[in-house]
């Protein structure tokens, strides 16, 4: 068995669906319904039962997952202590804006049990660049939010989060329990500086041109609603100072937390950070 297919087949496994897992592995899916048809083959016996809606492991499958997960993690321990014999086992983490996600901090304390040897930098950076300094070379990898630009990018999705409007508490709209995008089309939102990528750009404004004061940093994004009573998209969720409110908005897609590093990058310490990072923002 090829460690190679084996992913894949733990990919299949814990999405429970040959597309989702297909989107994960960033590949189609009729080579990974081959790769899979091909080890079950090998192994002499169906290792999902397939229906319309998906698959569920066989107990065949079930054994072979928790002996694969065993394999695939060993493998990256061998990686690990290669890399180590060869120098120091580095791996430089962007993080985006704010920190306190309690996402970061389980990821932390996974990472530290099952990879204690790995010395982590962590590069916190402003929300003028959605790929915390990736595309610069700055990070390995990088913890934040799409969408941005992910031309030459990998990227893994960990979570979706809602996202409301941030207001002053004291204004009219934040007594409301939703709101709409275009209640909000009279207001000034804060801005991004205008090199910052545009997708990401349009994202928090709502899908259009909207007009009012830059910020770089989420503190910069409170003050600015705080003093100037402009407005602007927040996922929900996170503390607010008793002088803001939050109100979700019913038509916006939600802010998906995301992994990602640059595309064909093999470094093993990015697929296990990315692995433990999958499993650290599991619900």
């Amino acid at each position: 068995m090829e460690l190679r297919t084996l992913r894949y087949f733990v990919a299949v496994a814990e999405e429970l669906h040959f597309g989702r897992a297909a989107t994960r592995l960033h590949m189609s899916q009729p080579p990974l319904s081959r790769a899979i048809k091909q080890l079950e083959a090998e192994v002499g016996a169906p290792l999902f039962t397939r229906s319309p809606t998906g698959v569920t492991l066989t107990a065949v499958g079930s054994v072979l997952l928790d002996e694969a997960r065993a394999l695939l993690d060993h493998a990256d321990r061998v990686r690990v202590r290669v890399s180590a014999a060869a120098g120091a086992a580095t791996i430089t983490v962007g993080i985006l804006g704010d920190g306190t996600d309690p996402g970061v901090a389980r990821l932390a304390a996974a990472y530290r049990r099952s990879r204690p040897r790995i010395d982590i930098r962590v590069r916190d950076t402003d929300l003028t660049d959605p790929t915390c300094g990736l595309r610069a070379g700055l990070v390995d990898v990088a913890l934040t939010r799409a969408p941005f630009d992910e031309t030459a990018l990998t990227v893994r999705t960990l979570r979706a989060d809602p996202v409301g409007v941030v207001l002053r508490a004291d204004d009219p709209l934040a007594r409301r329990d939703e709101l709409r995008l275009a209640e909000l089309d009279d207001r000034r939102w804060f801005q991004f500086p205008r090199d910052t990528d545009p997708v990401w750009q349009a994202y928090w404004n709502g899908g259009r041109p909207r007009e009012g004061p830059v910020v770089r940093a989420v503190q910069e994004c409170l003050q600015a609603v705080l003093w100037n009573g402009t407005v602007g998209l927040a996922p929900l969720g996170h503390d607010l100072p008793a002088e803001l409110a939050v109100v979700p908005l019913v038509d916006m897609p939600p802010s998906r937390v995301v992994a990602v590093w640059n595309e064909g990058d093999t470094n093993p310490l990015i697929r296990s950070f990315v692995e433990t990072a999958t499993a650290a923002y599991r619900p």
